[in-house]
């Protein structure tokens, strides 16, 4: 799965073949070229006259047969042609930038509500890679002589790499040809360090937490609803003066979030533990890694290329409700020790919402919560598959960007409004809901997006996956984020951007929005339950090979070998193939 001692991991992103040392033949190809001279030598002195005039073509064929002369003509036009393709790919892809070079952002809906948004948006992505390419050069040049960090800290939270770290001159491949290129979002290489320098670059104390120290969290037993706009009890409606108050960056801060009605999340508050789940949730973890399925919606995906030392020290959480678990018992998928593969299973009891989809979002933007004592969460939807080592995933996208939550922006849409039209086409929501939201925010100030916010890329994250260093400041977006889901709708696209520029007019704080190819590296997307039943078993193919030739042994070496004449042209080929095939084993 890794590539190399940096773990390059590839996946099926199209890269072009080195083709540099190669040489137009196999084994045996090269032994006919010493065939040839080796016989030439030999008519030299013992032919006549007649075979010294032998040309050259005569020769080959005479060693190969004219199958094999057609065979070698048609590999070297191949070579040819494909040389010239990758020439002429490499002029088309010198001034590609990085997004480009890997598709993810080529496909950008152009147009908001009809009228054209951002004709200049499409290389904002281009130019803020081309300006982070520079930052590091700089940074390495000043710091050469530091032989024992890997990055250094650049404004509002970016990380430079320096020269020393493995990864520092991993660069993308060129694209595939446009005939081999796959439509769509597609998964691009990623540089993971090895397991054992991945968990040597975990930090040894928690990142500073920018202006906020002290996050507690509103207590109501009885929360009443007294504006017309959203909410729960499960939530506690905050008002909206409360809402504004907490975007209002503060040392010490109380706030809602979730779990309103007792003090200890997950007993009595809805969304709620057994008392042997709730002990084990309050142990200290470093990291641990959360999914979760509602309404039997998805299938287990079990993670793939986990290390012995994650396996050993990383718990893997699955929550599901009474629904799921009942469908799993009768599949007998879950037993007595609550475990299924690498997951630990948790069931959640008086679920507090209806849907589905937002019960999934408690557990998604809450874990710190849910987990008050855990260093580290990797979060993944339970439709997707892990298939990179946990730490490996926190090391390139939060260790060595020094960040504390990290998420991968969408790879097509970077707008909330083109967003917004997207889930309405796509009937993710009723309709009037998501205009309500969005004229909310549009009161507030959102605006579409533009160069502006550069060097912000997008507003519009690919939300599956959630990588996040529990400190206050983070806590607090995550607290925030889960609020408006709780009062509008639960798509957390829409308001994700909404939360995080509101925090970031506050305090030096911002957030790693990677490629989303990046993510296709380390998660496999499948299908939700509904769609894998529905689907046809796959059909077992028959490779038939061809039969093999007859054998040549027994023979003598350097006898000739005459042929029978016969009237079966099927049977003058058989021949022919074995004498060519004599030839090349005798020398």
């Amino acid at each position: 799965m890794t590539g190399g001692s940096l773990g390059v991991h590839m996946w099926s992103y199209g890269t072009l073949p080195d083709i540099n040392g190669v040489i137009p033949g196999d084994e045996k190809l090269l032994h006919c070229k010493s065939l040839v001279n080796v016989r030439k030598n030999s008519t030299k002195m013992f032919s006549g006259f007649r075979e010294r005039e032998r040309s050259l073509p005569s020769v080959w064929c005479r060693c190969l047969g004219y199958r094999k002369i057609s065979m070698l003509l048609l590999i070297a036009f191949a070579l040819l042609v494909f040389v010239l393709g990758s020439l002429a790919v490499d002029k088309e892809t010198i001034s590609l930038n990085v997004d480009q070079q890997i598709g993810t952002l080529s496909m950008v809906l152009p147009y908001v509500n009809g009228a054209r948004s951002n004709p200049g948006a499409s290389w904002i992505f281009g130019k803020k890679d081309m300006q982070k390419d520079e930052n590091y050069l700089v940074a390495n040049i000043l710091n050469e002589d530091d032989e024992n960090r890997f990055r250094i800290v650049g404004s509002k939270g970016a990380s430079v790499l320096l020269s020393n770290h493995p990864c520092a001159k991993f660069t993308f491949p060129p694209p595939p040809p446009p005939n081999l290129r796959r439509i769509g979002p597609r998964p691009c290489p990623v540089c993971y360090l090895p397991v054992d320098q991945a968990i040597a670059s975990m930090p040894s104390s928690p990142s500073a937490s920018p202006v906020l120290q002290n996050l507690t969290y509103v207590h109501d037993e009885n929360p009443i609803k007294t504006e017309p706009l959203g909410g729960s009890d499960f939530g506690g409606y905050p008002s909206i003066k409360q809402r504004s108050d907490s975007f209002d960056v503060k040392e010490s801060m109380t706030v809602h979030c979730g779990f309103v009605k007792r003090r200890k999340p997950g007993l009595q508050t809805g969304f709620d533990f057994d008392e042997s789940d709730l002990a084990e949730l309050q142990q200290f973890h470093d990291i641990i890694v959360a999914s979760a399925i509602f309404g039997n919606y998805d299938v287990i995906q079990q993670p793939r290329n986990v290390g012995e030392e994650a396996k050993k020290n990383i718990p893997f959480y699955m929550f599901i409700d009474e629904e799921t678990e009942a469908y799993i018992k009768n599949k007998s998928i879950l037993g007595s020790s609550k475990r299924v593969g690498l997951w630990r299973i948790v069931v959640v009891r008086n679920v507090p919402y209806s849907d589905a989809r937002r019960n999934g979002k408690v557990p998604k933007l809450l874990l710190h919560r849910i987990f008050p004592n855990v260093r580290y969460s990797i979060w993944i939807d339970g439709k997707l598959q892990l298939v990179v080592d946990p730490y490996q995933i926190l090391e390139k996208f939060l260790w060595r960007q020094n960040a504390n939550f990290a998420i991968s922006r969408h790879y097509r849409r970077f707008d909330v409004f083109v967003e917004a039209e997207a889930n309405k086409a796509a009937r993710k929501y009723d309709n009037s809901s998501i205009d309500e939201q969005v004229d909310f925010y549009k009161q507030e100030g959102l605006t579409p997006y533009s160069e502006a916010k550069f060097p912000i890329t997008s507003d519009v994250p690919e939300g599956c996956v959630l990588i996040k260093e529990h400190i206050p400041i983070t806590n607090l977006f995550s607290c925030l984020w889960f609020n408006e889901v709780d009062r509008f709708t639960s798509r957390d696209q829409l308001s994700f951007a909404m939360v995080r520029d509101k925090i970031m007019a506050k305090v030096d704080w911002n957030i790693n929005m990677f490629l989303d190819c990046e993510r296709r590296n380390f998660v496999i997307q499948t299908y939700h339950r509904d769609l894998l039943e529905q689907m046809p078993p796959p059909v077992a193919t028959v490779i038939r090979r061809p039969p093999a030739l007859p054998s040549m042994r027994g023979r003598t070496p350097g006898k000739r070998i005459t042929r029978r004449r016969s009237s079966s042209r099927r049977h003058r080929k058989a021949a022919a193939g074995n004498r060519d095939q004599f030839l090349l084993s005798i020398f």
